[in-house]
């Protein structure tokens, strides 16, 4: 591992601090938005607007990296989002920071695509998976540490925003002066929702309903914090809490998940988020330590559930289709996480801050009422003949093809097949397809 690490160290430490500096950049501007009296519906608009840049850039980037290669075109990513940062304190306006956050998205999608492709192609089948779990590990525990800068200044002036653009312009670095060979150009994703669907419904549903909590709790979670009262240092407390929460017990769920009919285990991840969610309102009342320990909790169930959901979809395919049906349910996933910070926003401001906390659970509890009623309508695949589970994050398309599940002959079908009208293939339709007139 340590060898395996080496020989990608200068990817690895670009991303990662790249993503202390966008982690930092979403609390500070949710916090900073909260001091200058922004309503929270306005600051929703804000914190969606990156979402949507993201899916902007899912389609955009691909061409720009085919143009001028992936060392101009991380340069180029890279230099826009930096210059975003601090621009966000020289024009603290919410029309301006929302305009922002779209371009910050999209440049931060092209990067972490040029990055990604990147990794994949320095990796082989047997090293796939090593790779893949460095990267989701240093994903999340960059994005848990960029929190705790928040205190490195007042974020009502430029130090913040300013420690954003120089963390952004020094992931510059190693990747301009990595020695390793670039990779074949980006394809932009095909999404294919009707077939999606038709394979696996709760699969599609798991992977908008993580995205409305996912992007809810990252552009709404600081909002929530600062308006139970909690300081910087509880807010980047609780913000880190959340994720690490998420990075410790993905793979205790994702290995139960491997043992049960996987819809059981969505739905009690539903059910168990939902309770955790109105138990973190209830620690509200009890001071900072029991908010800590529920949000880590929280956390823990939350960042399952997206992906709970790619292996259940992928459960139902022949292996031809796992990479495009993976790369789709990101986008479905994107939608979720743009609705997400915008109907939090709405809520939050008509019922307060702990409204946040309601939406969590009942987002969560309608996932467990319709992985149930799954269960009740078409049998389960035979344990043997359920995939693997892999912890993830929201990413971008070209992390699918660094999932282990996706095998080298099926890398190379997808970047020669042509746009056809039955992209992905089930291996199980009639276990997971409802009859003709019975879907919801």
């Amino acid at each position: 591992m340590f060898r395996l690490a080496y020989s990608i160290y200068t990817l690895l430490m670009g991303i990662g601090l790249l993503l202390v500096g966008g982690g930092l950049l979403g609390t500070a501007l949710g916090v900073r938005a909260s001091m200058d009296g922004v309503s929270q519906s306005t600051i929703g608009l804000i914190m969606a607007a990156y979402f949507a840049g993201f899916i902007v850039g899912t389609y955009g980037a691909p061409g720009i990296v085919r143009r001028v290669g992936h060392v101009r075109a991380f340069a180029a990513f890279a230099a826009v989002a930096s210059t975003t940062g601090i621009l966000h304190a020289m024009f603290p306006d919410p029309v301006a920071w929302m305009f922002l956050r779209l371009i910050t998205g999209a440049a931060f999608v092209g990067i972490y695509m040029v990055i990604e492709s990147w990794l994949g192609e320095q990796s082989t089948s047997n090293t796939r998976g090593q790779v893949f779990a460095l990267y989701m590990t240093i994903t999340l525990l960059a994005l848990a540490g960029g929190q705790f800068l928040l205190l490195a200044g007042d974020v009502s002036t430029f130090v913040p925003f300013g420690l954003v653009t120089i963390l952004i312009s020094l992931a510059l670095v190693p990747v301009a002066l990595t020695r390793l060979r670039e990779p074949t150009p980006l394809e932009t994703p095909t999404l294919g929702l009707r077939h999606l669907v038709s394979i696996s419904p709760l699969g599609v549903a798991g992977a908008f309903f993580s995205g409305l909590a996912y992007a809810a709790f990252w552009g709404m979670g600081p909002v929530f914090a600062s308006g139970i009262g909690l300081d910087k240092m509880g807010v980047a407390t609780f913000m880190a809490a959340t994720i690490l929460g998420g990075a410790l017990l993905q793979i205790p769920i994702g290995h139960l998940s491997d043992q049960l009919d996987r819809r059981s285990v969505i739905a009690g991840v539903g059910v168990t988020g939902s309770v955790l969610a109105l138990a973190l309102f209830a620690a509200t009342f009890f001071g900072q330590g029991a908010i800590v320990l529920a949000s880590f909790l929280y956390g823990g169930v939350m960042f399952t559930v997206y992906g709970l959901s790619v292996a259940h979809m992928n459960d139902h395919l022949h292996e031809g289709g796992v990479l495009e049906a993976t790369q789709a349910l990101l986008l479905v996933h994107g939608g979720g996480a743009v609705a997400g910070p915008l109907v939090a926003g709405l809520i939050m401001e008509r019922f307060g801050s702990q409204a946040l906390l309601f939406f969590f659970a009942v987002i969560l509890a309608l996932l467990a009422a319709y992985a149930f009623r799954r269960m009740h309508v078409s049998p389960h695949i035979p344990l043997e003949d359920q995939g693997d589970y892999m912890p993830m994050v929201r990413t971008t398309q070209a992390a699918a093809e660094l999932d282990p599940r996706s095998d080298e002959s099926e890398l190379e079908y997808t970047a020669e097949m042509d746009d056809e009208e039955e992209p992905f293939q089930a291996d199980h339709p009639e276990e997971e397809g409802e009859p003709e007139g019975s879907r919801a």
